[in-house]
């Protein structure tokens, strides 16, 4: 059951990641066509992912962490716990040492980033060291452990560097609604063909940062439940990860909490609670416990 889990959800994240990639080029094309050449907009859409994502893969650590207010633990005696739990999980996956760090909020939480695992690092809030037993503790960071294995950390950074794409395509292209449009808006005499993709390309620059949002999330709520899963075979005690879930979910939101981050953690950090779950940057805690009972 739980290599089936993990091998599914795999798959699932590798599909999500390629729409998502497929997305970034139709928005290239439309905006493309609505100034006269499809293919010129791809190929501008293609270059611009490709150069974020190399500039956002190779600083992801310090950005991420910079964002987040962390402050690294270079000393094991500084936090010897979470130092050696980190030590222990990542001896157990067969990864490399991931630098510590420790965000100073009473809200319990954590979170993994990074390029690769030769690259990664792990964080952890005050609150959750204070909140924790060894047992929760060991399941929290498995999970983090989890996503730096499992190259989730790269998935991560690719999808935020894919977001931030589609955002620089679709202000240049609001920009030529706003002054009247390019090239086909020029044209006269335009066949009924024309017409429709013209408007169909309107219509994909007006709702693309809704669908990038609803793809990342989907790729993120996605990503937990392969880390939960992960988690348990790293620890073999999938009680740990159930209870550490349960005092997430009842604890009180983050302080400063950049936004554009929240999704890295293994809870959300801002405890927003919505009647439709497509912007949830998080599956609900009570799924997540429910696989994780079935293990």
């Amino acid at each position: 059951m739980l290599f089936q889990q993990i091998a599914q959800n795999k798959r699932k994240t590798i599909y999500v990641l390629i729409g998502f990639i497929l997305f970034v080029s139709l928005i290239g094309a439309a905006i493309g066509y609505f100034y006269g050449t499809w293919l010129g907009g791809l190929i501008v859409a293609v270059v611009i992912a490709l150069v974020y994502t190399l500039i956002m893969v190779s600083q992801s650590t310090n950005v991420v962490m910079t964002m987040n207010h962390a402050r690294e633990v270079t000393d094991a005696n500084e936090a010897p716990e979470l130092f050696h739990v980190v030590e222990d999980m990542a001896l157990v996956a067969r990864v490399p040492m991931p630098k510590v760090y420790i965000i100073d909020d009473p809200s319990p939480n954590a979170f993994a980033t990074g390029n690769d695992p030769q690259h990664s690092a792990v964080a952890a809030t005050s609150g959750l060291l204070e909140m924790m037993n060894r047992e929760e503790l060991e399941g929290v960071i498995g999970h983090e452990i989890s996503h730096v294995r499992n190259y989730d950390i790269r998935i991560s950074t690719i999808a935020l560097a894919l977001t931030s794409t589609i955002s620089i395509l679709v202000n240049f292209g609001m920009r030529g609604l706003w002054w009247g449009g390019g090239n086909r808006n020029r044209k006269e005499g335009s066949s009924a063909i024309d017409l429709i993709f013209m408007v169909l390309s309107i219509l994909s620059i007006i709702l693309a940062p809704i669908v990038a949002t609803i793809i990342q999330l989907a790729l993120s709520r996605n990503r937990e439940y392969l880390a939960d899963a992960s988690s348990v075979e790293l620890t073999r005690n999938p009680h740990g990860l159930i209870s550490a879930l349960q005092k997430l979910d009842s604890s009180q939101p983050m302080k400063n909490v950049d936004s554009a981050s929240a999704a890295l953690y293994i809870s959300d950090p801002k405890k927003k609670k919505r009647t439709s779950h497509l912007f949830d940057t998080h599956p609900a805690t009570a799924d997540r416990i429910e696989r994780l009972e079935k293990m």
